[in-house]
């Protein structure tokens, strides 16, 4: 059993970092820095990002994103998730976590990376009205739209599957308005009233077509190893429903007939377990914050007059 279960935590540490072990160098490299970041402890963020109901949020947020044309040509023409599709999970969860817990300077240069390869996706898709239109990745809009999914799946779950969130729904909203900033949205909204206001107002934009049908089937069955599959049945069928009725019927998803939330409940507890807690992101931080908290108490010493190496 102990086998089996350190077996399953390194495929999931490899799936969502990149390393067996859960630290790959860009996770050890959290420790260095020179501020505590955006956010740090006590953030309604590293409360929302740092928990496993992000696990759920993450499959939520695939389908929703989905439904926009634009977004999913970028995908269709561009991305190659059917090819190494635990590559591309990492490379997301990357990106969130290293905005999430890294110092600045590192959340900066990450999202600039992410910038940058957006400008190289363009290409053409056909809007909700039939009319052709080019698209980049690196248009507001679409940013826009990709930061309020992402924004409104992480809370949503939270609020569903997770414990209080400290400040409430708007300072996680608020918050994570810095991490839609750095990747240039223009109008992150800043409270959850405007997340959902924001979110509503894609929805003359949103289409289902075949492309959106051929991705869900293979969000439904990735290509998962056969010892967490059944795991991720459960996950898919709990994003499935904390979806609202109206994405749902887009997609042509059926909110299943079983206790699907009171089983994600079940799973995420499990994960929990096998991962641990906190994660390794948020370890490395925190030894990043004590190194500076313990230079800044130094240097006030010093400048007292009270340092005992003086």
């Amino acid at each position: 059993m102990a086998r089996s279960t350190k077996g399953i935590r390194g495929y999931l540490l490899t799936a969502f970092s990149g390393s067996p072990d859960g630290i790959p160098p860009w996770v050890a490299q959290l420790e260095h820095g020179d501020d505590i970041g955006y956010f740090g402890p006590g953030s309604a963020v590293w409360t929302v990002n740092g928990g496993t109901p992000v696990l759920v949020a993450g499959i939520r947020a695939l389908l929703m994103q989905t439904l926009h044309p634009g977004a999913m040509a970028g995908v269709h023409d561009w991305s190659r998730y059917r090819e190494d599709p635990l590559g591309r999970l990492a490379g997301t969860v990357r990106w969130v976590l290293s905005t999430t817990f890294d110092d600045r300077a590192g959340a900066e240069a990450g999202s600039a990376q992410v910038r940058k390869m957006h400008t190289r996706v363009t290409g053409e898709y056909t809007d909700a009205s039939g009319s052709r239109r080019p698209y980049s990745a690196a248009d507001p809009t679409l940013v826009s739209w990709v930061h309020v999914v992402f924004a409104e799946s992480f809370l949503s779950c939270h609020q569903l599957f997770g414990g209080a969130i400290p400040g409430g729904a708007d300072r996680y909203v608020a918050e994570w308005a810095s991490a839609g900033e750095l990747m240039g949205v223009l109008n992150p909204p800043r409270t959850e009233a405007e997340l959902r206001g924001q979110l509503e107002a894609f929805g003359p934009e949103l289409v289902s077509d075949e492309r959106v049908a051929d991705a869900l089937r293979f969000i439904r069955k990735p290509p998962l190893h056969p010892s967490v599959m059944l795991g991720y049945r459960v996950l898919f069928a709990g994003a499935v429903a904390s979806l609202d009725p109206q994405y749902r019927r887009l997609l042509g998803l059926r909110r299943p007939w079983w206790p699907a939330l009171t089983l994600t409940r079940g799973v995420l507890v499990l994960l929990r377990w096998v991962l641990g807690r906190p994660s390794s992101s948020e370890v490395f931080a925190r030894k990043r914050i004590a190194r500076l908290a313990s230079l800044d108490s130094r240097a006030q010493r010093w400048n007292t007059g009270d340092d005992d190496d003086s």
